[in-house]
């Protein structure tokens, strides 16, 4: 729970996707819905959190450059009035040539969307590559989480490419014919009608600085398929901004006819990296295209193009995904590519050894009664899941044999969970806890239904049990990376008001063992999620205004009088509407802790509840203080590490290291040893911070806020503890800390520093 209703219905062939940083994206017919999963430690509401937005369709039509304005216009009318009708209505009802559709019904909508890998755009979270139904590619990010901006147009930048290429793809190649002619005509279209577009993983490309000194500088590649077999390859530097970030663009001819479906192929041998793209047919044959990675550090290319399915045998390829797996037999990494065919899946797995690039193929047979709509994998353990229109999804586990895989399958009936429903799409969350199911109205009673209403659907696909587990033995150590996981803990929790013995035990093992701070922060989401199951509800709806007369106290006022006994009830009213609104919007833990407190006592009798809440306060408390003193310990190495003489790096160093030695109770040798090497380094020098409204100084006593002489109150940035003495902060998703912006004036490191996320919830910063 929540089925998320769409306002319009799905479109597109693959309508349903989910990023690595926990968006879905659905293609409808007016825009593409994206709902955003949230593990909100601040709602005591067991259903999953979505934050919902939108990225609308553009408003005007999307006109493919194939020549000068006003000489495409003539040749237009010239093709609509040919008395030759396979010129004429072939022109007429090509829905490229004439977007805009006239008298056909308006392409509105958008046909596919693409999530980028997490950590490309400027706050470190995933870009949305959008196709829409009149051919335009379009590249957006949420900056500000509550809007999308786009960003580029990239089909308008190919045309402008191709026109001023004089559409050819090499100088080489013969001169084109004239636009007037029919043939021309369409493959002008043809050459810049984008299919799919598929991002690459993040590689490094090496950068020459004007002191002919090389530094690293992360890009990623993005694959457009076009309807002629072209493939170009866009690359763009880290983190994307715009026209600006545009590094280069490459075309490839694949050679295969009538092109449907793209995917990449990335594999890792020895340390050594290969890359390619997998392209499909709409006639059946699929293969691996070379990609030749100029400067990117690391990459080999393959020699010529791999032949997966040759067979054109007329069942076309919907979707392919391709899963880097461990071969446990051949004790190396491997490759598994699936493509949905028809009603069947292909498979094809690829294993370099002594002798080569080995290849073994075939297909899964007896999976659907009707063609196959959309596949989905989980990269983490290789499980693919299929469904067709019927409401029938396939859950298909590999299995490794001496030789190559064989594949066990199940059904998941989908009727038994949502009743009878037609589905259109799927889409497996990214550490595979959660399947997103787009569903309509089934038949009834033999009836197809009136309307339909699409939804978007969650079925749980781990137990607690099991996204406990993976949480403890993560490799990726960040919470936000795994929001899908938290997730089924979080309603756990909440359902039955405490956490379970083994996962206790189990993490107090881990921070004994290890400390590394991803436990500590895992601990410090359980204690929060305890202490919000604990909680009261609301005895009333927070979002819903009041309809009682608030009393108007005006003081001083000649004629107008008021008791004492008054304006105490007046009072004693605001304060506790505005507790409520507070506890709603989930601020400081004291404050909610203090209300619950004063809520149980006028009740009588659960003395024990208010203990039980002050110790888990406590304990919420003592975390963050421990994590707050492993990043003060980061950033004053950072500081250590790029001070070489006695100056003053803006961060108020003086302060943290007092902050840190000020608890008798906190002896770290590591935080003495760091702290000694600096205090000599400063040379007796305190470099204070000052308000800037009056000029006294901020002394360094809270980690959160600082407080002048005067009582100006400015608040702390978590990740450099500098005072933010500006009206424009950022804070972090879940709202657990504020951040400054990064200053032109900042060094390298300090930029470096205001990068990171959220210190508490490894959330990224807005």
């Amino acid at each position: 729970e929540p089925a998320v209703r769409l306002q319009h219905g799905a479109s597109g062939l693959e309508p349903l996707a989910w990023s690595e940083d926990h968006r879905v994206s659905v293609s409808t017919a007016r825009s593409i819905a994206v709902l955003e999963q949230l593990s909100d430690v601040h709602s005591g509401g067991q259903d999953m959190v979505i934050h919902r937005t939108a990225v609308p369709a553009p408003g005007a039509t999307c006109m493919l450059k194939v020549g000068p304005k006003k000489e495409v216009a003539e040749c237009k009318e010239k093709f609509a009035s040919s008395v030759d009708p396979t010129v004429s209505q072939t022109f007429m009802l090509d829905r490229v040539f004439n977007p805009e559709g006239k008298s056909l019904t308006p392409m509105r909508g958008f046909k596919y969307s693409s999530w980028s890998p997490l950590g490309c755009d400027a706050n470190g979270r995933c870009l949305l590559a959008a196709l829409t139904m009149d051919n335009r590619l379009t590249i957006h990010a949420n900056l500000n989480r509550l809007q999308w901006v786009q960003l580029v147009d990239l089909t308008e930048l190919y045309g402008e490419r191709l026109l001023e290429a004089g559409y050819k793809l090499c100088k080489a190649d013969a001169p084109c014919g004239e636009l007037g002619d029919f043939p021309e005509f369409q493959r002008r279209h043809s050459m810049q009608t984008p299919v799919r577009m598929e991002w690459s993983g993040i590689c490094t490309t090496q950068q020459v600085k004007h002191n002919n000194e090389c530094r690293d500088v992360g890009s990623v590649l993005l694959a457009v398929l076009f309807e002629n077999g072209n493939i170009a390859v866009w690359q763009f530097q880290l983190p994307f901004l715009g026209k600006e970030s545009i590094t280069s663009c490459n075309t490839i001819e694949s050679g295969i006819s009538s092109p449907s479906v793209l995917s990449w192929w990335e594999y890792e041998h020895n340390n050594r990296k290969m890359s390619g793209l997998i392209v499909g047919s709409a006639y059946g044959p699929v293969k691996i295209i070379p990609v030749n990675l100029k400067a990117v550090k690391g990459y080999f290319t393959l020699r010529q193009p791999v032949v997966l399915w040759q067979e054109m045998d007329q069942l076309p390829v919907h979707s392919i995904k391709c899963i880097p797996l461990y071969h446990p037999y051949q004790k190396c990494s491997c490759s598994l590519v699936v493509a949905a065919r028809g009603p069947y899946v292909f498979w094809c797995l690829l294993l370099i050894s002594k002798a080569g690039l080995n290849v073994h193929n075939s297909h899964v047979t007896g999976l659907h009664a009707l063609p196959i709509v959309s596949m989905t994998a989980d990269k983490q353990n290789g499980t693919v899941y299929t469904c067709s229109s019927d409401g029938k999804v396939r859950q298909l586990i590999p299995i490794f044999t001496d030789v190559a895989l064989k594949f066990e399958h199940q059904l998941i009936k989908l009727s038994e969970v949502f009743g009878s429903v037609r589905t259109h799409g799927i889409a497996v969350s990214p550490c595979g806890a959660y399947l997103a199911v787009i569903t309509t109205e089934g038949m009834a009673n033999g009836l197809h239904p009136v309307n339909k209403n699409y939804q978007v659907q969650f079925v749980t696909l781990k137990t607690f049990e099991e996204a406990a587990a993976q949480l403890l033995e993560s490799s990726v150590q960040n919470l936000f990376r795994q929001v899908d996981l938290t997730d089924l803990v979080r309603w756990k929790i909440l359902k039955d008001k405490h956490i379970p013995q083994f996962l206790q035990e189990a993490l107090d093992k881990k921070i004994e063992s290890c400390g590394s701070t991803y436990f500590w922060r895992f601990k410090l989401f359980l204690l929060r999620i305890l202490y919000q199951s604990m909680q009261k509800a609301p005895s009333e709806v927070l979002w819903r205004p009041s309809h009682e007369d608030a009393k108007i106290l005006i003081s001083d006022s000649p004629g107008m009088g008021s008791t004492e006994d008054d304006q105490e009830e007046g009072t004693s009213k605001q304060a506790s509407r505005q507790s409520l609104g507070d506890t709603g919007k989930g601020v400081d833990i004291d404050d909610a802790a203090e209300d619950s407190l004063h809520q149980s006592s006028d009740t009588g009798g659960r003395e024990p509840m208010v203990e039980k809440l002050l110790e888990i306060q406590a304990q919420i408390e003592a975390v963050e203080m421990h994590l707050t003193r492993e990043h003060m310990k980061r950033v004053l190495g950072e500081v250590y590490l790029h001070t070489w003489i006695t100056e003053n790096t803006s961060i108020p160093t003086r302060g943290v290291c007092d902050f840190l030695m000020s608890d008798d109770g906190y002896d770290d040798r590591t935080a003495r040893v760091l702290i000694g090497h600096i205090l000599k380094k400063m040379n007796k020098q305190t470099f204070p911070e000052h308000c800037s409204l009056c000029k006294e100084i901020l002394p360094f006593t809270d980690r959160k806020q600082a407080v002048c002489s005067n009582g100006h109150i400015w608040l702390r940035c978590f990740l450099t503890y500098q005072s933010c003495q500006s009206l424009v902060y950022r804070r972090c998703l879940l709202h657990d800390s504020i951040a400054r912006h990064p200053t032109p004036e900042d060094p390298e490191w300090i930029k470096r520093l205001l990068q990171g996320p959220c210190t508490f919830c490894d959330s990224p910063v807005f």
